[in-house]
């Protein structure tokens, strides 16, 4: 009997090289992108941030103060929603939860964040306690050694369980996709991620591996497409690592809503880890 993942990889094989995929992503950037640098178009992107802060030097006073700059945007702008959320370390949540008074998502990185070579044990823990501290949503690192391996079903397993250890919170997987580098191998990771619970592909951690790129997202959206057909399941798609100025958020929601459609170009399927760009697209917007 055909195991199972491999018959997920087989029914969603890429069928396009690396070098087809960089003429598509091409060819819609410059026949697209431009008609979505507009300030309608930016509102839609801010409100699908993930503002992020994951320094070693953080602090709970740091992570109230920035909390606080989000509660005060609130309603401040009535022309732009707020970001769609926080993003910080597990042992943060709870200090998210206590100074959080704006209508936006608790995001933490978990489950050995950012290499995943830890215990599976600790990360369901780390995942489990997240939530009762008041996480929202779970950014989790694709099991590279296991991945790379062909482990895939103790990747898979490993998944499934951190994903049951998140309580229907959002589960988005980190692909690292700067480490894997190639179509095929991004390709792979995203359709193992999403028949195993992902709600959310997510390019980068934006901590050891280069972060996001075009054809990568471009890659994973394809990955998304191919699962949606399927199933019938709508995924989303979170952009991190070197996002950081207004046309690089142009660019990759032009590939998105040139590859999956209208319909994933909101914060419940599209999101844009940083902290930088933030103030640098109110500026654009104003």
């Amino acid at each position: 009997m055909e195991n199972k993942y491999k018959k997920a990889l087989s029914d969603h094989a890429l069928k396009l090289s690396d070098e087809k995929i960089a003429e598509n992503v091409n060819k819609i950037i410059s026949e697209k992108a431009a008609d979505n640098n507009t300030v309608d178009v930016l509102k839609k992107i801010y409100s699908c941030i993930d503002l992020t802060t994951l320094n070693t030097t953080d602090t709970r006073e740091d992570i109230w103060k920035f909390t606080g700059k989000v509660n005060d945007f609130e309603g401040a702008n009535p022309e732009v929603e707020n970001v769609a959320a926080i993003c910080v370390f597990p042992n943060f949540a709870k200090t998210v939860r206590e100074s959080l008074t704006a209508d936006v998502k608790i995001a933490c990185v978990s489950g050995g964040f950012p290499s995943s070579q830890t215990l599976l044990e600790v990360k369901i823990a780390e995942t489990a306690l997240a939530i009762v501290d008041g996480a929202d949503e779970i950014d989790v690192v694709l099991n590279l050694g296991l991945f790379l391996n062909e482990e895939y079903d103790e990747l898979c397993e490993e998944l499934d369980e951190i994903k049951e250890a998140c309580h229907g919170a959002t589960l988005k997987v980190i692909l690292e996709t700067g480490a894997l580098k190639t179509g095929k191998l991004i390709n792979n990771g995203s359709v193992l991620a999403l028949y195993s619970g992902a709600d959310f592909l997510k390019t980068s951690t934006g901590k050891v591996y280069s972060g996001a790129t075009l054809e990568a997202a471009y890659t994973m959206c394809l990955a998304i497409k191919s699962y949606y057909k399927k199933t019938g399941l709508r995924r989303g798609i979170k952009i991190s690592g070197g996002v950081s100025t207004v046309m690089d958020a142009v660019n990759y929601y032009t590939l998105v809503k040139e590859t999956l459609g209208e319909e994933w170009c909101n914060k419940g399927l599209f999101r844009i880890g940083t902290s930088r760009l933030a103030n640098t697209l109110l500026e654009a917007i104003h």
